[in-house]
Order: C-alpha cells, then structure tokens, then sequence
C-alpha cells in the first residue's frame, strides 16, 4: 500500500511552483514580445499542464486504488464482524481450535486498528488529487488567457505595423510634394526672369519710340534739302553734251578752285 504521508507537502510545493510561474506568465504577457519570448512562454507554460494534468491522472489512479483498498478492508472486517459468532458456537462445540480462533482475533482487530491509517490515505489521496485538479484547472485557464492576450497582442502589432507603414507612405509622399514644390520655385524664378526679359524689351521699345522721335526732324530736314538740290541742279540725265561743256566752262566753276588756292 502506498505511503501518502508527503503528498500534502508535494501538493504544497506545485502549488508554490505554480504561482511563481502564474507570475512570469503575466509578466511576459504584460512586456509582451511575439518575436522573442512568446513561443518560449507559452511552451513553458503547455509543459508546466502538461506535467500536472500527468501528475492529475497519477493522482487519481492512487485515490481509486486507496479507495478500493478502504472499501476492501471495510467489507473484510464486516465478514469477519458476522463470521464471529459462528466461530463461538464452533469453539464451544469443539469444531475449531482456540489458536484459530486466536489467529482470527487477531487479524480481525489488526484490520480494525487499519482502517483509521486507510481512510486516512484515502482522505490525503483525494486531497493531493483536488489540489491537483485545482492546479491543472489554473494552468489550462491560464493557457488559454495567455492565448487570448497573444492574439490581442499580435493584432495590435499588425494594426502598429500598418499605422507604421501608413506614416512611412506619408512621410515619402510629404517628400515627393516638396519635391515638388521647389520644382515650382524653379518655374516661379522662370517666370520671374521670362518677366525682366519683357521689361527690357519694352525699356527698349520706349527707347526706340525716343530717339524715333527725335530723328524725325533729322529725317524732315535732310528731306527738305534734298528736294532744295534737286530743283536747283537740272537732271544731268537730260543735259545735252554742249550744255554740260558750256556749264563746266562757266567762271563759276573756277571760283572754288580760286578760294582753295587762296
């Protein structure tokens, strides 16, 4: 039969194990990290069930044993309890001998003295095995809130990541416009020298209306000149070749030669 005397102590020390390891999970699940410390956590935690759910199943295969044995013992000092009185009627007649009946005493009040011990052990199997059920209970809700904080978790890691990837695409597009933007500072300074381009030509234009202006006098005199010499020299196309002898022959053609030489 079994020696229970220490599970009480064991149950004790899983449960304290336990609650360490209640502890890093939560600390895990609170600095939760899905890259690194997840699968590790949630491993370590499946084993830790895993572990006392093989624990449980001893435990309870001990209790149904240590219940067998208490119902066993029970029902063997109650046979001998009805068996006792036969056995009197037997001594008295000679049928049976003392030491037999002595042997039968004996074992009788040895299997009364027992049962305290058994329902005893039955009594701290059954407590070890709710202590275990309690632990697997724990572990197997803890497993599962640790896989609900991890999909909570990984979804707000890929919710962070597209916020991440949306702020990185407007960042490159703030860029592309003030790209942009100086590409139109360069065609405003275009501008800007196509417009002085345009004030000279027109300084220029005024300029020219200017001196247009002030050469139409010019142009008038010179005018009115040549009209002056053209009534007062004949057209040498129609001068006969006497009349141009007779006119270079004139004395008035000698005169500035005459104020040269002087």
């Amino acid at each position: 039969m079994s020696n229970l005397n220490g599970w009480g102590l064991t149950a004790r020390l899983i449960t304290k194990h336990f609650g360490a390891l209640g502890n890093r999970v939560s600390e895990a699940i609170a600095n939760f990290d899905p890259e690194t410390a997840t699968e590790a956590d949630r491993d370590r935690l499946a084993d830790n069930l895993r572990s006392a759910a093989q624990k449980l199943a001893a435990a309870r295969a001990a209790f149904d044993k240590e219940a067998g044995d208490v119902v066993k013992l029970r029902q063997l000092i109650a046979t001998d309890e009805q068996a006792a009185g036969t056995l009197a009627e037997r001594l008295a007649a000679g049928k049976i001998s003392e030491s037999t009946i002595t042997l039968f005493c004996d074992e009788l009040e040895n299997n009364k003295a027992r049962l305290p011990q058994e329902l005893q052990e039955e009594a701290d199997a059954r407590q070890y095995m709710g202590e275990l059920q309690t632990i697997v209970d724990a572990l197997s809700k803890q497993l599962s809130e640790f896989d609900a904080q991890a999909k909570k978790a990984m979804q707000a890691l890929a919710s962070a990541r597209a916020q991440q990837d949306l702020q990185q695409l407007r960042a490159e597009r703030q860029e592309q416009l003030a790209g942009l933007q100086g590409m139109h500072g360069q065609l405003s300074a275009l501008s800007a020298l196509t417009r002085r381009a345009e004030s000279i030509r027109n300084d220029a234009e005024g300029l020219r209306i200017v001196t247009d202006i002030g050469q139409k006098p010019l142009d008038q005199a010179a005018e009115l000149e040549a009209i002056r010499k053209s009534v007062s020299q004949p057209a040498l196309g129609n001068e006969s070749a006497l009349a141009r002898l007779q006119r270079l022959s004139a004395p008035q053609a000698q005169e500035p030669l005459q104020l040269a030489k002087s």
